[in-house]
């Protein structure tokens, strides 16, 4: 039981270690940061003579080496079926890809141009040498970039498939990387393209502080008028914070399916799902009624569903004037207390200082500080009673409430038909669009973009996929170490890990053997555990024993004594009757009556085993 109770100690410590285990990691880490931060200025303000120092030392032996990771050669994806739209970057250019001359309207004329930066290079810190992207190189700039299509995608009885790829290199603070799918249009002049150019559908990722988006907007129109309004999907379910912040490279793609139903997914995995009929905002389709704009609430419309009791009169006993709180009568002044004394008093080693002007500063005075006196009385100052409740306050009275009974309800506008109204059941038939566009401010620079594809088969971009992100997928998960290098290398760098480790793996092991395989201890007798091969053992028995077999021995005895006299009853009544037979048959013989009694069935008595 002492061991159960001391395992049970030892596993609450267990759990407690690793719920501190997280905090004490992350301050840890902190206190590395802060190090390393240090470590960074010092070698900053070093200069030379440091150098020279260093070049007079021993040379550090070389850190060991980390075994090498899987090699994931990376091959340029080729496009195989319909597509409207590739590219892989590996060319190295930007051929085939427009820069925007234009300015951005409404905007400050230093930031108004679309001069920022854009490069086809490979990631900072690439895990596939070979593959390459286009970068945002700038921050704090408009960038706008776009390319036309092989030919324009018409909408019509088969899916449109949008993917591309995105890898935050060096995080992202306030800035975007969607995709607008620019719309066919006569006027249509990549050179020129702004925020405003007409757009088919934006779509992609979109951060600024801790709001996290992944849009999918489509610009309807509006059957009766022509006019465009942009309907936005409703939000994700997913928690998209780390597509952001984990500095991997993430595979965004847009669905669309022409029975108007939508996904969104991250990875090859959903994120978002729903109907271009019930999950947009706001609704394609406007309602069928809308509120008469001209009609006017009666200026006698009751909306009050109470009101005050006109009947009520005020109690002749309530009293308005009444102070909600007196002076306590039952109260007394405590003993020692002071009422000469001030509870403040001006400090008495206070100096006026030199650059007093009384003529411009009045006169001086001392500041106060509590009175000396006072610190060890009950109080200081003109003593007051202490206020309480008083018991008779009952405030300013006011009438009771009761049903209004001419409360008319809530007045609303009547209802007429919606002159604007149209239904519009296939919004999947969008306005085609001719080229895809980036057209982007941010406040992060180096943000990577690669393997944009625009299809209309869904496994066509799979393949797609498999050939660029996968190979991404592979070599970044290569390159990373497992779960037990990561514990390993967490421990060598801070060993109290390990009591972490054993306390969560070892100690509940030692605990489900402990239960189940201990029990509690069956009391056995001398005589059970004896064997033959034992020595003899003496004929002892407890006094208990010898005591129930006296016990059953006089009971056995009172028995036979009961059993004897019924024998003795039964032959008296035998021989009774056996007289009042030979009388009647004139037999006076003993010898023949004893005979009779012998053969008589109930003269015999039942052997006992």
């Amino acid at each position: 039981m002492h061991q159960k109770a001391l395992l049970f100690v030892l596993l609450v410590a267990g759990l407690l270690c690793v719920s501190l285990a997280p905090t004490c990691w992350a301050q840890d880490q902190n206190q590395d940061e802060d190090a390393d931060v240090e470590d960074d200025l010092d070698l900053d303000l070093a200069g030379t003579e440091d150098d020279d120092e260093l070049d007079g030392d021993e040379e550090t032996p070389p850190a060991p080496k980390a075994p090498a990771a899987p090699k994931v050669t990376y091959k340029a994806p080729e496009p195989m079926g319909e597509h409207f739209f590739a590219e892989s970057f590996d060319r190295g250019t930007l051929d085939g890809w427009v820069l925007s001359k234009a300015k951005k309207d409404d905007a400050d004329e230093e930031i108004a141009k679309y001069d920022g930066k854009w490069a086809v290079e490979e990631m900072k810190d690439t895990k596939l040498p070979g593959d390459k992207g286009l970068v945002l190189k700038s921050r704090a700039k408009h960038h706008a970039i776009s390319a036309p299509l092989l030919r324009p995608f018409t909408f019509d009885s088969m899916p449109l498939v949008i993917q591309y790829e995105v890898n935050f290199q060096s995080g992202i603070d306030c800035g975007g990387a969607y995709v607008k799918l620019l719309s066919e249009t006569p006027g249509l002049d990549l050179d020129q393209f702004v925020d405003k150019t007409a757009y088919t559908i934006m779509f992609g990722p979109d951060k600024c502080g801790e709001d996290y988006k992944l849009h999918f907007i489509f610009r309807h129109k509006n059957p009766k008028t022509g006019q465009y309004e942009e309907k936005h999907a409703k939000k994700p379910d997913a928690d998209l914070r780390s597509y952001f912040t984990d500095k991997k490279t993430h595979l965004y793609t847009l669905v669309v399916n022409a029975d108007n139903s939508f996904e969104v997914l991250v990875d090859q995995t959903v994120v978002n799902s729903g109907n271009l009929l019930k999950d947009m905002t706001p609704p394609v389709n406007p309602p069928a009624e809308i509120e008469d704009p001209d009609d006017h609430k009666p200026e006698d419309w009751d909306e009050r569903p109470k009101i005050q009791d006109p009947d009520a009169v005020k109690p002749e006993d309530w009293d308005e004037d009444a102070p909600a709180q007196i002076p306590d009568e039952d109260a007394v002044k405590p003993d020692g207390w002071l009422d000469d004394e001030a509870e403040y008093i001006g400090d008495p080693d206070a100096i006026k200082p030199d650059d007093w002007d009384e003529d411009m500063d009045g006169e001086w005075e001392a500041p106060q500080v509590p009175n000396p006196a006072c610190e060890s009385a009950p109080g200081c100052g003109p003593w007051k009673r202490p206020m309480i409740d008083n018991p008779s306050y009952k405030g300013k009275w006011k009438p009771p409430m009761v049903d209004n009974p001419n409360y008319q309800g809530i007045w609303k506008p009547r209802k007429i038909p919606n002159p604007d109204y149209f239904e519009d059941l296939q919004p999947f038939k969008m306005t085609p669009f001719s080229a895809l566009g980036l057209e982007l401010w941010s406040m992060t620079s180096d943000i990577f973009f690669d393997d944009f594809f625009i299809t209309n088969d869904r496994n066509t971009a799979e393949r797609w996929a498999a050939d660029s992100w996968g190979l991404k997928k592979a070599a970044e998960g290569a390159a990373e170490p497992g779960l037990a290098a990561q514990m390993l290398t967490a421990a060598e760098e801070r060993p109290w890990l390990w009591i972490v480790y054993v306390l969560t793996v070892a100690l509940p092991l030692v605990l489900i053997i402990v239960f189940c395989c201990t029990g509690k201890e069956k009391k056995t007798t001398p005589a059970a555990e004896y064997k033959k091969t034992d020595e003899p053992q003496p004929d002892v028995r407890p006094a208990a024993e010898d005591k129930n077999d006296e016990e059953e021995a006089a009971a056995e005895e009172e028995e036979g004594e009961k059993e004897a006299t019924t024998e003795e009853v039964r032959k008296k009544k035998l021989r009774t009757r056996s007289n009042l037979c030979q009388r009647e048959a004139g037999i006076n013989d003993p010898q023949k009556e004893d005979d009779i009694l012998r053969r008589s069935p109930r003269s015999r008595r039942l052997r006992k085993d």
